[in-house]
């Protein structure tokens, strides 16, 4: 087995293996998942080199799924300068881990009955690093890439299927956002 086919099913075991229940660890998991893109960072930049030289905008990459319980693992690509709209995860538990490249994630909170939402804080992370967030509907964020020339790749695991979801758009005063119903896109499948 070739040695980024042999580091993206580490990845997916120590997903797989950590991913239970409603509320898993996943500070435990951040830090799995971490020390094997540091001690595989060439394998993993070499082996995913044809999603960064792609050129086709953002793109989301299935690398596994399970049914009971529910997860998924995705890498997505990000090409310079993108950011997402601030966007909800339908409810699902969460954690974004830098492969490539350096990621930006705002922090939001969104109140259930005004709509409002309110910046909390942010991350950067660099590969190796992750930020997580737990099942709640609450939970809202940003994410940009922070290179102006480089794609950025990212590997995300989510606690089921994030098929659909909401991106949300200030309109008129600072306190007045619009909820837009999105469906998530796969480019494609990789393997390992």
């Amino acid at each position: 087995m070739s040695q980024p086919m042999h580091t993206l099913k580490a990845l997916r075991e120590i997903a797989f293996d950590l991913g239970v229940g409603q509320h898993p660890d996943l500070a435990a998991m951040a830090r799995e998942l971490g020390s094997v893109v540091h001690r595989d960072a060439q394998a993993l930049n070499e082996g995913l080199a044809h999603l960064r030289a792609r050129q086709r905008g953002f793109e989301r990459w299935l690398l596994a799924e399970r049914s009971k319980p529910g997860l998924s693992m995705l890498v997505m690509a990000w090409p310079a300068n993108h950011a997402t709209p601030v966007h909800d995860h339908d409810g699902l538990w969460g954690l974004e881990l830098a492969l490539h490249g350096a990621l930006e994630v705002q922090a939001w909170s969104r109140d259930a009955a005004t709509g409002t939402l309110q910046l909390q804080g942010q991350d950067w992370l660099g590969p190796g690093d992750a930020t997580w967030f737990d099942a709640d509907t609450a939970y809202a964020h940003r994410c940009r890439n922070l290179s102006r020339h480089d794609t950025a790749l990212t590997l995300h695991v989510y606690g089921g299927d994030l098929a659909k979801y909401f991106a949300y758009e200030q309109v008129g005063q600072a306190d007045e956002w619009l909820a837009r119903p999105q469906r998530a896109a796969i480019a494609g499948r990789l393997s390992a």
